[in-house]
């Protein structure tokens, strides 16, 4: 039964993960607007979703990818979320300092990822609302 539930809600899950994850990625792109040579990052969500749903776990913050041996495990976040590497986003007007972060368009993708982020949470909340009305009969 617990399993039946777990897939149930597995979909809506991932996708509020990856939001959330994307959100903070957004967020640091916003906040290092004025940093010389920062380059904007952002994810293809739904590459990134395909590729978390393909997993047998949720989407989870990975650890860091190790190069040698001798170098200590990580606990950041790595450059991959759901599976999926990160991108650069492309240079729509380049600045003399180096740095890729457009505000117009990292308002616009922070804000749609969180009105997307809402309408996963309604999304959910009605499918725990259709269980607990199966259950009450």
């Amino acid at each position: 039964m617990i399993g039946k539930l777990d897939q149930y809600l597995r979909f809506n899950e991932t996708a509020l993960s990856l939001r959330a994850q994307r959100q903070q990625l957004l967020a640091s792109n916003i906040a290092n607007a004025d940093t010389p040579n920062y380059k904007a990052r952002d994810i293809d969500f739904n590459k990134a979703l395909r590729s978390a749903l393909a997993q047998s776990e949720p989407a989870r913050q990975p650890g860091l990818i190790k190069t040698a041996a001798a170098h200590l495990p990580g606990t950041g976040a790595g450059n991959t979320i759901g599976g999926e590497q990160l991108l650069y986003r492309t240079v729509q007007q380049g600045a003399v300092d180096g740095n890729t972060v457009d505000m117009d368009v990292e308002r616009n993708q922070f804000t749609d990822n969180a009105i997307r982020y809402e309408a996963s949470l309604t999304m959910i909340s009605g499918q725990i609302k259709s269980l607990l009305a199966a259950i009450q009969g």
